[in-house]
């Protein structure tokens, strides 16, 4: 089972119709605003609602912040690239891909896709090994994004990069010393945006598949961006390119 943490996450669970066995709510918890929805959306899904203890939620909570509401659902299943590809095509956009070469943190994973749904990102992509997946952490982190845009899991991000370029999808990589501005990037092209891991950057083998390598301009003292922040700023511009 997932375990999918946090009012706002759960409450996007329900909307977005994924199968859940049980809700868990902390006794005594005041019937208001989330919560509410919460419970109205369980009857009309049909989904047991169960009060437990404070100790039963922190027995089951990865997060060690439930908000007071766990559920218990089934497990979130992965995606394939052909899948990404028809999302685009069911769109009728041109690809808009975020590919993560390493992500670590399960907050940073979670704000990323936050904010790809929020941009109109077509899905997201991620490595297998040595980075986070669908955690209850990344999961609450998104705020619920997770339950709606689609992720892929991969085992050689380079790999997918050569995959995605047979697709005339263009790589561009972010990175501090990258040779372009990232505002010269034409994203309204397809584009899949790649983002280096916490402290790592991108791979040599990935940096070296990008079609380009494109750079945040920086004033301040500070030598680069959070991931998770670097990664915002592009996907608000491929996003501003597109809504020209």
């Amino acid at each position: 089972m997932d375990i999918i943490e946090g009012r706002n996450p759960v409450i996007e669970a329900l909307r977005a119709g994924r199968s859940i066995s049980k809700i868990l709510l902390e006794r005594n918890i005041q019937i208001h605003g989330t919560i509410d929805q919460i419970l109205h959306l369980a009857r009309i899904k049909g989904v047991h609602v169960e009060y437990v203890d404070r100790q039963v939620l922190r027995l089951h909570s990865a997060t060690g912040s439930s908000q007071g509401v766990i559920a218990l659902a089934t497990v979130r299943a992965y995606v394939d690239l052909d899948y990404l590809f028809r999302v685009s095509v069911d769109r009728r956009e041109a690809p808009l891909y975020l590919v993560l070469d390493g992500i670590e943190d399960p907050h940073n994973l979670g704000a990323m896709l936050r904010t790809a749904e929020a941009t109109g990102v077509h899905g997201a992509i991620i490595r297998e090994k040595r980075a986070v997946g669908l955690t209850p952490a990344a999961v609450k982190a998104s705020a619920g994004a997770s339950e709606y845009i689609p992720v892929a899991m991969v085992t050689n991000i380079s790999q997918t990069i050569l995959t995605l370029k047979e697709r005339n999808i263009w790589a561009i990589g972010i990175d501090m010393d990258g040779e372009l501005s990232y505002d010269s990037v034409d994203y309204r092209l397809p584009t899949a945006i790649v983002i280096g891991g916490e402290g790592k950057g991108l791979s040599t083998l990935v940096r070296k598949r990008c079609d380009a390598i494109a750079s945040i301009p920086m004033k301040g003292k500070i030598a680069s961006l959070n991931a998770s922040v670097a990664a915002a700023v592009i996907m608000y511009e491929a996003l501003r390119q597109r809504n020209k």
